[in-house]
């Protein structure tokens, strides 16, 4: 078996480890690009990926003090609410919410920020003035780099080309934003966040069944595996917002797999289900089942849709036994109409982070945790060839107390 050496070239998982507030977070980026003679790797994860094959994992420590970024005080800033809007729009005043995260153009007159930055700045304190941390969402945190290797390419002569810093990649764009800033609760539940595009009745718009994958096959099975991960075989399971397919491996025994939906065919068509409920959550907020009945609870792709979560939560955690286990998972398509507003306003990283703040604010769950994977190849199988890469994969999941 061919193994990795100082001139591979090779297709490699990275993934980060971390922790914030008592959450555990995972958040891994593929990525058939790496050249072990010309990237940049963290100290010693090159010197433990050497040697290793196909199917085969390494790891190194990256220590808070040296990536991805000190956490520098200087990088807290104030400006008058005056100094924050859109540089598109210059005469609207925003008002920004608590924790969440703002591109660093649209606060002015901050010394080294320009109008065209995108880099995240997170509301942290609204009084007379606002105030903005400007350090990486990762600041401040250890983390654990870990690289599996997924495929060896066979090596060429190496001629130079660009140099890529893997810790670097994985870290930008979004791993982070997740987490909750000091452990003090995120502004995401406003009554005007909660609006919706079409506040029509959702039976209107659910009312035509959709026999479709709303995913695609490689984010559908990263969803499988981790419910098989989840799920004690022999459970009963409630897929919440479910429909024809439940998005559960074959081989994972159930006791009873119980679909709650909003549309009668798509419910009959669940060739799994045991049991299917008609209901609609935002017109009666309420899961019409017994308390303690059931062991685990999943949801795929529809957080989005709810207008009152917290509510359907406090749900969650009557009907789940003790142990039980609450798992939501999500990407970037949805249903524009009928998602909620500030859903569509967040960051994906930031609707992770919507998810988690379900639970803290719920309380009674334990055993917190994040997933989000980045970067597979598109599907040989997917109609959409010209996206390259798989629908991005975010999952949150806890276990009632």
């Amino acid at each position: 078996m061919e193994k990795i050496n100082g001139y591979s070239r090779a297709t490699i998982e990275f993934t980060l480890d971390w922790q914030s507030n008592g959450v555990h977070h995972q958040d891994s980026l593929w990525t058939d690009q790496v050249n072990m003679w010309r990237d940049c790797f963290v100290p010693g994860l090159a010197a433990a990926l050497n040697d290793k094959g196909e199917g085969e994992e390494a790891q190194a420590a990256v220590p808070a003090n040296v990536s991805p970024a000190l956490y520098l005080q200087n990088k807290l800033v104030e400006i008058r609410p005056q100094q924050f809007y859109a540089p598109t729009n210059p005469a609207t005043m925003l008002v920004p919410h608590a924790g969440r995260f703002y591109p660093q153009g649209f606060l002015h007159g901050v010394s080294n920020v320009f109008e065209v930055s995108t880099a995240p700045a997170r509301c942290v304190a609204q009084d007379e003035k606002l105030r903005f941390d400007l350090n990486h969402p990762l600041a401040g945190h250890d983390l654990s780099l870990r690289a599996k290797v997924i495929e060896i390419h066979k090596s060429g002569v190496e001629r130079g080309g660009r140099c890529e810093d893997w810790l670097a990649l994985i870290c930008e764009n979004g791993p982070g934003m997740q987490a909750r800033y000091q452990n003090v609760a995120t502004d995401f539940f406003s009554a005007e966040g909660r609006q919706r595009q079409d506040e029509s009745p959702d039976q209107l718009f659910y009312g035509a069944p959709r026999m479709v994958q709303h995913l695609d096959s490689a984010a559908r099975a990263a969803i499988r595996r981790q419910y098989q991960r989840l799920i004690t075989p022999g459970a009963r399971v409630l897929d919440l917002m479910g429909s024809w397919d439940s998005h559960l491996p074959e081989q994972l025994s159930l006791k009873a797999l119980t679909v709650l939906g909003m549309n009668e065919a798509e419910l009959a068509a669940n060739k799994r289900a045991s049991a299917t409920i008609l209901h609609d959550l935002n017109h009666a907020p309420v899961i019409p089942l017994a308390d303690n009945s059931m062991d685990a609870v999943i949801c795929t792709a529809s957080v989005e849709y709810l207008t009152d979560p917290l509510a359907i939560f406090a749900e969650i955690q009557r009907v789940l036994v003790p142990g039980g286990v609450l798992a939501l998972a999500f990407s970037n398509r949805w249903f524009p109409p009928k998602a909620i507003k500030g859903w569509a306003e967040l960051h994906e990283f930031e609707r992770l982070g919507m998810v988690l703040e379900m639970f803290h604010q719920t309380g009674g769950f334990t055993e917190l945790a994040s997933m989000s994977k980045r970067g597979m190849p598109r599907p040989e199988d997917d109609p959409h060839q010209e996206l390259l890469l798989s629908d991005p994969v975010f999952m949150a999941w806890g276990k009632k107390a």
